[in-house]
């Protein structure tokens, strides 16, 4: 049997937050997943750090030895893949080299003519073209891979493209990769109606949506759920956009009592009561939406049609109903000046995002940014020999500098996290008695981001502690929180204030009494006021916790 390895190479550079690169794209495991309903031996190997431990590639190459390896391209990991890609050929001669993805998709023509390594690229939606291929390889009895649609190849030494892969038409009818592989990333649909300039996904799903049902779609929740998984990324980019469809899922995670929770990304537009209703009750946390820019020029050149008021409204229900909202930027745009910088600043402090990430713009192909910067350079595919991952747009453009633009990104972060301690503070919750376990966990949530997450050691974030202790209590006030609790413990603990500290984690034990984390921290605040019997007990009220049985032993010794 042929062994068959599918591979998420790395990049070239290192991120600060190295969960931006480091989930293996969800289509890779439908691959994997079609490729074991058909009996193939695969594996699927996330290698995004992989340039760290170098060596692990050539170890792995030798035990598993591989017949045919696919990578999955997102275009800035290409030059991992081709690296990769060239030590497979020398240790195996024989071995077949695919490349699929968004990045080999636009890039097929480029590189097949530039890299030997590469024998075939699979172009748009990759599980049939691919499997086709495969059969192909073990017996050459199945259609020449002329006749495979969604392939490119060589023929006499040129790169050639077969017509396009038809799009699945029942998203259904594909094996649910939840059977083979275990993964937080998840969709319910493919494609995306919007038409951003910056965004491959108009090109690569020619803007087409198609949906899973909803029973598909909770059925893989439930086999991950079985897995272990209780944390969700829903990774459409339109995940509201069908709200009967969005409601009936949140309906039967509920029914189901599938106790997960979860962020997705939605437009804007397509936010509204009902849905954020059966969104929260069914465990949603955190929603994440695509602003771009305060300024409307900015957005229209993006082609992101969106108004102001429409962002306002999406923000503040979202807020309202114990979600999370965290907004997309991306500066350094076409135009960009400290005026539509002020604009971006202006539009945060009206809409009050408790998460912002700023992207500066970058240059794809496969976009329509991209076509126009060929258009106005001249220059061609040739431009990705470098070892680069993309072009920054202001690189390419006489109006904009490097120092412009850094500046802009520092004048940004700088103004949303001066501001977001403000917005923590101002968040108004719906009076829904339902809501109040809800309410509860969002504020225990957001106060763990000023007492222990991203904002706590944080220059422009004043007194994160005493924001942390205001929402821990506002999270009590709502509902018993465990993690508020918890949270106050630590704090009062930290600060030397050891009585409110036993104060508060006695009461949280009356509501969580088989709480571990409550008791050691409590025995802790008891050891600092001497009370070492007490402790004692404390500590060995939890015979099956490693770290309890350790500070009761530390109490008999004193």
């Amino acid at each position: 049997m042929m062994k068959i390895l599918l591979i998420y190479p790395n990049f070239l550079e290192d991120r600060i937050h190295s969960e931006e690169i480091a989930v293996v794209p969800l289509g890779l495991y439908y691959v994997g997943a079609l490729l074991k309903e058909n009996n193939y031996d695969v594996e699927i190997l996330n290698w995004y750090d992989i340039h760290k431990t170098p060596e692990k590639i050539t170890e792995t190459f030798k035990i598993k030895k591989p017949d045919i390896i696919g990578f999955s391209i997102v275009h800035a990991n290409r030059w991992g893949a081709i690296d990769i890609a060239r030590i497979a050929k020398k240790m195996i001669p024989h071995i077949t080299i695919v490349f699929g993805g968004i990045g080999a998709t636009f890039l097929w023509e480029h590189l097949l003519t530039h890299f030997t390594s590469v024998d075939y690229c699979v172009i748009g939606e990759g599980e049939f073209p691919f499997l086709k291929l495969v059969k192909y390889l073990e017996n050459k009895t199945d259609p020449d891979p002329e006749f495979i649609p969604g392939l490119a190849y060589r023929k006499d030494g040129k790169a050639v493209q077969n017509p396009c892969v038809p799009f699945v038409k029942n998203l259904d009818d594909l094996p649910d990769p939840a059977k083979y592989f275990t993964f937080q990333h998840v969709a319910i649909s493919r494609g995306c109606p919007g038409n951003c300039i910056f965004c491959g996904s108009p090109r690569f799903w020619g803007r087409r949506l198609r949906f899973h049902s909803a029973r598909y779609f909770v059925d893989q929740l439930q086999r991950l759920y079985e897995k272990g998984i209780r944390f969700f990324f829903i990774s459409d980019d339109t995940f509201a956009l069908k709200k009967d469809l969005v409601i009936t899922v949140c309906q039967e995670i509920i029914q189901r009592r599938l106790e997960i929770s979860w962020a997705a990304i939605c437009r804007v537009k397509d936010i509204s009561d009902d849905v954020l209703y059966w969104m929260r009750r069914a465990g949603c946390i955190q929603i994440s939406y695509g602003i771009e820019s305060g300024s409307e020029i900015i957005r229209k050149y993006l082609n992101k049609p969106i108004n102001t008021e429409t962002i306002k409204t999406a923000f503040a229900l979202t807020t309202a109903y114990g979600i999370l909202p965290r907004a997309y930027f991306i500066y350094g745009c076409p135009g960009e000046t400290c005026q539509t910088i002020q604009e971006t600043i202006d539009l945060i402090y009206e809409i009050k995002p408790l998460s912002v990430i700023f992207y500066i713009l970058d240059i794809f192909p496969g976009t329509s940014l991209y076509e126009q910067f060929k258009k106005k350079t001249g220059l061609g595919d040739d431009i990705w020999l470098d070892r680069i991952e993309d072009i920054l747009y202001f690189e390419t453009d006489p109006k904009l500098s490097k120092e412009a633009i850094f500046s802009y990104g520092k004048k940004l972060r700088k103004a949303f996290h001066q501001a977001v301690s403000g917005f923590a503070m101002s968040v108004h919750l719906k009076n829904k008695p339902e809501f109040y376990p809800f309410h509860a966990d969002f504020l225990s949530r957001l106060a763990m981001t000023f007492s222990h997450g991203d904002y706590c050691q944080l220059e422009e974030i004043k007194n994160p502690d005493e924001i942390a202790c205001n929402l821990y209590h506002q999270a009590i006030d709502y509902y018993p929180d465990h993690r508020a609790y918890l949270g106050l413990g630590i704090i009062y603990q930290k600060e030397g204030r050891y009585k409110k500290s036993v104060k508060i984690l006695t009461t949280g034990l009356k509501y969580f009494p088989h709480s571990d984390q409550l008791g050691i921290c409590l025995g802790v605040s008891l050891m600092n006021q001497g009370l070492i019997k007490d402790a004692q007990a404390c500590f060995e009220r939890f015979p099956d916790s490693p770290q309890a049985r350790s500070y009761a032993s530390a109490c008999k010794r004193m």
